[in-house]
């Protein structure tokens, strides 16, 4: 399996074409749009079901279901771009940011007018602030065009879109925490129902989408839905944006089609795992918060939504975190509970409390300092802690722990023997 030139949906991923308007409009982008919309919004919302679309955000949600809650209720409608990327090990929205902004605003503009929405808002992280001053300098232009603003494309329909700039909270890139953020609030997560959809920004219906489901928009409704659906896998249809980072020969971010090997993603674009593929330890594949996975699931597995639940694991943002036999497991997993400690809203107590439990716990256990019933503990800890919260960060601070538990447990255990052993003989010294 290897997606074909043709079959690329993103063409200057690497940035080594210009980003300008010009630029983009040579690699296909704006072609069209008024023919896209005067085909109706129903046309829309029936290509996009049709295409098998499915959230590229994380959670992996069919896309045109997510549309289709935005009911219209005599309020205005929104449409949100969740551009706040702060999941460790993921950069695909940044690079489609600073490179193919105009994929992004032209998908905005497609997406708002399938809901009805007059204007459009891009969250983005508060650390991206050059891929914000590109997104500004693009809109300018597609504003310069007549692509945005009153009389969108000539089609008649107003549509406006703005570039919002966090504060650098990971919370924010929940979706009610950054509704929360974007009408001026602390970005505390809000309790659901009632969903974004239904009351969102303003208490008005709202469309939150990631900026990958987006930007791939514009070219499934040109191309068709039969095209899209036709790469990758059953109910895993189309392509994806994979962060290749860890110890691999060559870091990159690329575009392959859904359901591709693990191991072929990473020899054909990664160059391999450093000191070859036997070296391998473990990978997260799916940014930071899903649960590792070990060499042995890392020879077959595919990289889609299906194929990686099925080994508990998650395709989430595509974020493929290699670490090679070199690595310290436990320390690693214990990096990571830190960073979910330090990122914890602290309105719900499972989280506030959990996280840090599980971070000290881990910080123990990297040092030798713990027994059997500890891991027990820490493995309890996690599952108090998985879904009992508002939002999903919870969710994310426990998988990583318990991946870590359920594929190196005998890790653990081995650091307590050595840790024991040691005391013995200093003692008999």
């Amino acid at each position: 399996m290897s997606l074909s030139p043709e079959n690329r949906i993103f063409k200057n991923l690497d940035g080594s074409e210009g980003i300008s308007l010009a630029a983009s409009q040579k690699r296909g982008d704006w072609k069209t749009p008024k023919k896209l919309m005067e085909k109706g919004r129903p046309w829309i919302f029936e290509e996009i079901k049709a295409s098998g679309l499915r959230g590229r955000g994380g959670a992996g949600f069919p896309t045109e279901k997510k549309w289709s809650f935005v009911k219209k209720t005599g309020l205005p409608s929104y449409l949100v771009v969740n551009a706040d990327e702060s999941e460790p090990g993921t950069a695909k929205d940044r690079d489609i940011m600073r490179y193919e902004p105009h994929k992004l605003i032209e998908g905005a503009l497609l997406a708002g007018f399938a809901i009805e929405a007059s204007v459009g808002y891009i969250y983005i992280r508060g650390e991206y602030y050059r891929e914000a001053c590109i997104l500004e300098a693009a809109l300018r232009e597609a504003y310069e065009a007549g692509f945005l603003g009153k009389n969108a494309a000539q089609t008649g329909y107003t549509f406006d879109l703005y570039v919002h700039r966090g504060a650098g909270a990971y919370i924010c890139g929940e979706e009610t925490a950054l509704i929360e953020s974007l009408e001026g609030r602390k970005g505390f997560p809000r309790l659901k129902p009632p969903f974004p959809a239904q009351m969102g920004l303003y208490g008005c219906p709202t469309l939150v989408n990631n900026v990958e489901t987006l930007a791939v928009v514009p070219t499934i409704l040109r191309r068709g839905a039969t095209w899209f659906s036709s790469l990758g896998r059953p109910n895993n249809t189309g392509t994806k944006i994979f962060c290749i980072s860890g110890h691999v020969n060559f870091p990159c971010t690329v575009e392959e089609e859904m359901g591709i090997p693990l191991r072929t993603l990473i020899e054909r674009h990664a160059k391999g795992v450093r000191g070859g593929w036997d070296n391998l330890l473990a990978v997260i594949p799916g940014g930071s918060s899903v649960p590792l996975i070990p060499k042995s699931i890392c020879d077959t597995v595919r990289m889609d939504f299906d194929d990686l639940r099925d080994v508990q694991s998650g395709l989430g943002t595509g974020g493929v975190i290699v670490m090679d036999r070199s690595t310290d497991i436990i320390k690693a997993i214990a990096r990571l509970s830190k960073f979910y400690m330090h990122e914890s809203c602290g309105q719900c107590t499972p989280c506030r409390e959990g996280t840090g439990w599980m971070w000290r716990m881990l910080e123990r256990f990297s040092k030798g300092d713990g027994n059997a019933s500890d891991i027990n503990l820490l493995e309890e800890i996690s599952h108090a802690i998985e879904g009992h919260t508002i939002c999903g960060l919870g969710d994310a601070a426990a998988w990583p722990v318990q991946g870590l538990i359920r594929h190196f447990r005998p890790t653990i255990e081995k650091r307590f023997d050595e840790f024991k052993n040691h005391g013995k003989e200093k003692r008999s010294s």
